[in-house]
C-alpha cells in the first residue's frame, strides 16, 4: 500500500553464495526453498555482476557505489577514505535509524571504515560477539566485555590484517580448528537471524518514528564446511556411503592457506564433488534461517512497507579454473551473483530480468528508496537505481557492468613461502579485470586479454572466443578503457576535494546536509 513515510530497508548479504548453487537459479538440487519462494514474489535479476571478487572492496563498492578502482579500498589492512560517505551514514543524515546484524568479521571487526554511518553495529564474528541481548546482562558484564573487545578482539583482529607473518601463522592446520572456533569466525547465522527478528519487533512496537535502515551479512556459505548432518544428508545423501568425503573435508576445513589459493593440480573428480555436496548443505542450512526471517516479516505485514535486497557479495571457487576461493579472478563462479528485490510499487513481482547490471548500484537503489535523491558527487540516484531497470527504461549502465580484482596482499604472502612459481605463471600480481556486453564478457589481466567468452552458451567459460572474434574484442576494451578511466578520474577528484580548502559558502553547505559539525 502506498505510505507517506519512506520505506524500511532492509539488505542481505548472503557472504560468499554462488549463484549457480541456488535452486532460484536453477541448482538441480533444491538447495534454496526458501529464498525460492521469497523469488517468486519479487524481482529476479539473472545477470548481477559483483564489483570485486571478495569481501571488503566488494561490501565498500555496494555501501559506496563506486568501483574499487575509485573507493580503494582492495585490502585487508586499507581503510575507507572520508571523502566517499557510505550508504549508512546517508541513510542516518536522511533520517533513518541504522543497524547491522554482521557474521563476517572483514566487515564486522576491521577498522577498514565499512561499520561508518550505523548507529548499532552487532557483530557475531568475535571472540565476544556483541549482540542485542547484552542489554540484559549486568553492567559490570556489559563493561569487562566492552572492555575485552577495545583493548584485546579487535586489536588482535586489526593485527592479523596488518602482519603477513601473523596471517600466515594462522593458516597452520593445527591452529586453524582452534581460532575458528574462539573468534566464531562465520559469525551465528541462527542467533542473528533470531536477533534480527526480535530488533524489528521490538523497534516496530516502541513507536519506530524513524524508518529503519537494517544491514544482514550470512557467513553460511563460507569456509570451513560444517554443515548439519540432517541438512548434507537431504541434499546430498550419498555422501553417508563415502569413505573418502569426510575425511577430505576435515583436512581441507583445517588448510586454511588452500581456502584462496590456486591448485598445483586439479582436484580429483570426488574431491571436487565433496566441496559441493558440503557447500549446498550449508546453503541449505542458511536458506532455512533465512526463510524464518522472511516468513516473519510477510506474517507481520512488514513487507507492505519495506524493500528487501538479497544479494551475495561474490562467490566461490572449487578447483574451476585452477582456483579455490576467491582471492584473485573474475570467473562467473565469483563475479556472477544474486540478486532479488522484493519492493513492490518499484519492483514488479514476479518478474526475471536478463540485463547485466553491477551490484555496486544497490547503493543508487536504496538511497532513491529512501527519498536520497541528490549524491554526494552531484549526481542523482535515480540515474543508476535498478528500479529503473526493472521498470524498462534506458539503462544508464548501457549493460557494461565491470567487476574488478586487486590481488589480496596477504594471500599473495602465503602463495610466495608455498607456491612461488604459481605467482609469475597465473600472473597472479596482475589486476584482472572484466567488462560485459550482452551475452558477451571480457576478461583482462592489466592490459592482456585473458578470453572472450559468451557466458550464455558457456557459462562455466570454458572456451575463449577471442581469437574468433578481434573486432569484438577491440570494442570491448576500448568499452573497459572508459570504465577504468572514469573510475580513476573519480579517485583522483575525490581525492583533490578532499584536500583542498573549502569556502565558507561550500562549509556551510556541507554543514547544513551534515556531512561536518
Amino acid at each position: 500500500m502506498p505510505t507517506t513515510q519512506p520505506p524500511n530497508i532492509l539488505f542481505i548479504v548472503l557472504d560468499t553464495t554462488r549463484r549457480d548453487r541456488l535452486s532460484t537459479y536453477g541448482h538441480t538440487r533444491d538447495t534454496t526453498p526458501e529464498l525460492d519462494d521469497f523469488a517468486s514474489r519479487s524481482t529476479v535479476f539473472e545477470r548481477a555482476i559483483a564489483a570485486a571478487q571478495w569481501t571488503i572492496p566488494s561490501h565498500a563498492s555496494m555501501f559506496t557505489g563506486l568501483y574499487p578502482t575509485t573507493h580503494g579500498l582492495t585490502q585487508a589492512n586499507g581503510v575507507l577514505s572520508n571523502a566517499y560517505p557510505t550508504l549508512a551514514e546517508l541513510l542516518r543524515q536522511a533520517g533513518y535509524h541504522t543497524v547491522a546484524f554482521c557474521n563476517n568479521p572483514l566487515v564486522g571487526v576491521l577498522n577498514n571504515g565499512l561499520q561508518r554511518g550505523f548507529e548499532r553495529f552487532y557483530n557475531y564474528a568475535s571472540a565476544a560477539p556483541f549482540r542485542p541481548t547484552e542489554a540484559d546482562r549486568s553492567q559490570w558484564q556489559r563493561e569487562l566485555l566492552k572492555r575485552f573487545r577495545r583493548h584485546f578482539a579487535r586489536p588482535i583482529g586489526n593485527q592479523f590484517a596488518h602482519s603477513d607473518l601473523l596471517f600466515r601463522l594462522s593458516l597452520h592446520p593445527w591452529l586453524v580448528p582452534f581460532w575458528t572456533r574462539l573468534i566464531n569466525y562465520k559469525g551465528h547465522t541462527a542467533h542473528s537471524v533470531s536477533d534480527l527478528i526480535h530488533y524489528w519487533d521490538a523497534y516496530q512496537s516502541g513507536g519506530a518514528e524513524k524508518p529503519v535502515f537494517a544491514f544482514l551479512n550470512l557467513m553460511g556459505a563460507h569456509l570451513p564446511y560444517n554443515p548439519p548432518q540432517d541438512y548434507l544428508d537431504r541434499v546430498a545423501p550419498e555422501v553417508r556411503r563415502s569413505r573418502q568425503s569426510y575425511p577430505f573435508m576435515r583436512r581441507f576445513n583445517a588448510e586454511a592457506a588452500r581456502w584462496a589459493s590456486p591448485l598445483d593440480e586439479p582436484l580429483q573428480d570426488w574431491e571436487q564433488q565433496t566441496l559441493n555436496d558440503f557447500y549446498d548443505a550449508e546453503i541449505a542450512h542458511q536458506d532455512f534461517h533465512l526463510g524464518r526471517l522472511l516468513r516473519h516479516l510477510k506474517q507481520t505485514g512488514a513487507l507492505d512497507n519495506t524493500q528487501v535486497i538479497i544479494c551475495a557479495d561474490h562467490g566461490e571457487g572449487h578447483g574451476d579454473h585452477q582456483f579455490v576461493g576467491h582471492g584473485f579472478v573474475v570467473y562467473q563462479e565469483l563475479v556472477h551473483v544474486p540478486l532479488i528485490i522484493h519492493a513492490p510499487e518499484r519492483f514488479p513481482a514476479g518478474t526475471r530480468l536478463p540485463a547485466n547490471v553491477s551490484t555496486r548500484r544497490l547503493f543508487h537503489t536504496t538511497l532513491e528508496a529512501a527519498g536520497v535523491t541528490n549524491l554526494p558527487d552531484g549526481g542523482r540516484s535515480s540515474t543508476l537505481s535498478l528500479s529503473a531497470v526493472a521498470n524498462g527504461a534506458a539503462d544508464a549502465e548501457q549493460g557494461n557492468p565491470m567487476a574488478e580484482a586487486y590481488p589480496p596482499l596477504t594471500f599473495l604472502s602465503v602463495i610466495r613461502h608455498r607456491q612461488p612459481a604459481l605467482i609469475p605463471q597465473l600472473s597472479l600480481l596482475g589486476v584482472r579485470r572484466a567488462i560485459y556486453d550482452g551475452a558477451h564478457k571480457l576478461a583482462q589481466i592489466d592490459q592482456r586479454v585473458e578470453g572472450l567468452f559468451d557466458v550464455a552458451s558457456d557459462p562455466g567459460e570454458t572456451r575463449s572466443i577471442a581469437a574468433d572474434q578481434p573486432r569484438r574484442v577491440s570494442e570491448l576494451q576500448r568499452k573497459l578503457a572508459t570504465l577504468v578511466s572514469r573510475a580513476e578520474i573519480q579517485r583522483v577528484a575525490a581525492s583533490e576535494a578532499a584536500s583542498a580548502p573549502a569556502d565558507e559558502a561550500v562549509v556551510e553547505h556541507l554543514r547544513a546536509l551534515g556531512y561536518i559539525e
